[in-house]
């Protein structure tokens, strides 16, 4: 049986304001190409199927189109919520829309769902995990120690029948570590407290395989059956070198698994330099992607507006120079309250550049400062 494993989609992402739904419609039609031309029996979307408990309607239109493509293509859906998502949101129309192949998990009751997908090479049991917290399983566990994820989710998986007949597959949403070492994460991550909610890969023993989401660089953990798919998508500036991919993963014998490049509309990448070498891109290179722009100059005006005659898709725009290199803050005193504005303007100018501002500059200053024409 083959399945593609996906985690973190974040439908609705806005990065800098920007929306992030035409980049999600294009890869989505991707996966559902690879999904018809590989012949999958399924999807599995381990969690953070939006990126916020209650989503735009833009979103929920497009998982929607997502889920009638794969669904025109015979191809079932399997569905986790992940700690973006709302439980019962997630959940909705859970057991009519089972009949036509999407299966959601239920919200957490003491129990989880289990799907059995069978096919001319193998039965396989996919056990569907919710992102859980400790204190939702010590309503049905009361022996599980307050704030104890590893043991939480032990006692939830104590419950699982892995003896039945067939291969098994989880679906999980959660931090996993391997004896300690924990995942690559990136800024677009909550980062966690601690280790408090680390729970040790040794926990999924017994399954073929484990499709995590809750981290966004694709990567196993301890072994190649326990993985994280990471994100379709970078999400932040901090993902610029990771490779998004889908994992392709075949039940037979054994457990094969291919990781599937993803490529997206625009990339997202981070490039330094002063203005004039940033106005000169290189030949063939993408001024449309997603950019991060470091400046090396000392002073720049409008220069965003600048940055985006040649990449007009720059997210975010930064100084690296004597300015920023400067710590700290002078003392407010009543002697600098009582001062000459433009004279203060010159101090913190010839402070920060090394040399005092230029007659046309203070001419332009002054005359913002109160509130005259330029001529």
């Amino acid at each position: 049986m083959k399945f593609l494993h996906l985690a973190d989609l974040h439908l609705g992402k806005r990065i800098c304001e920007r929306s992030m739904l035409g980049e999600q419609e294009y890869i989505l039609q991707q996966i559902l190409d690879i999904a018809a031309e590989r012949q999958v029996r399924a999807v599995l979307i381990a969690g953070d199927v939006y990126d916020r408990p209650v989503p735009p309607p833009e979103a929920v239109a497009l998982f929607d189109w997502f889920l009638t493509g794969l669904g025109q293509a015979g191809v079932a859906c399997l569905v986790i919520p992940g700690n973006h998502d709302s439980d019962e949101r997630l959940a909705f129309g859970a057991h009519l829309l089972s009949g036509a192949g999407v299966h959601f998990a239920p919200v957490f009751d003491g129990a989880l769902h289990t799907v059995t997908l069978e096919d001319a090479a193998c039965c396989v049991h996919f056990t569907l995990l919710p992102f859980l917290r400790p204190a939702q399983v010590r309503r049905y566990f009361p022996e599980v120690p307050p704030g104890d994820y590893e043991a939480a989710i032990r006692a939830v998986l104590g419950t699982v029948d892995l003896q039945t007949d067939g291969r098994h597959v989880l679906l999980a949403h959660q931090f996993v570590t391997a004896l300690g070492v924990a995942p690559e994460r990136c800024d677009s991550e909550l980062a966690s407290v601690g280790t408090l909610d680390n729970i040790d890969v040794s926990a999924f023993d017994g399954f073929d395989y484990v499709a995590l989401g809750h981290i966004h660089g694709p990567q196993r953990v301890g072994r190649d059956t326990v993985r994280y798919a990471g994100s379709p998508l970078k999400f932040s500036f901090s993902e610029v070198h990771h490779h998004k991919s889908v994992p392709l993963v075949t039940l037979g014998d054994g457990v094969e698994i291919e990781l599937l490049p993803l490529v997206p509309r625009h990339d997202m990448r981070e490039k330094r330099g002063s203005l004039a070498e940033i106005l000169t891109p290189s030949a063939g290179e993408r001024t449309d992607d997603f950019m991060h722009i470091t400046l090396t100059d000392d002073a720049v005006m409008d220069a965003m507006n600048r940055v985006r005659t040649v990449y007009p898709n720059t997210l975010r725009l930064d100084f690296d120079n004597a300015l920023t290199a400067l710590s700290g803050a002078p003392e407010l005193t009543r002697e600098t309250v009582e001062r000459d504005p433009v004279s203060l303007f010159d101090e913190f100018y010839e402070a920060q550049n090394g040399e005092p501002m230029e007659d046309e500059m203070e001419r332009v200053v002054r005359a913002m400062l109160e509130g005259g024409e330029l001529l």
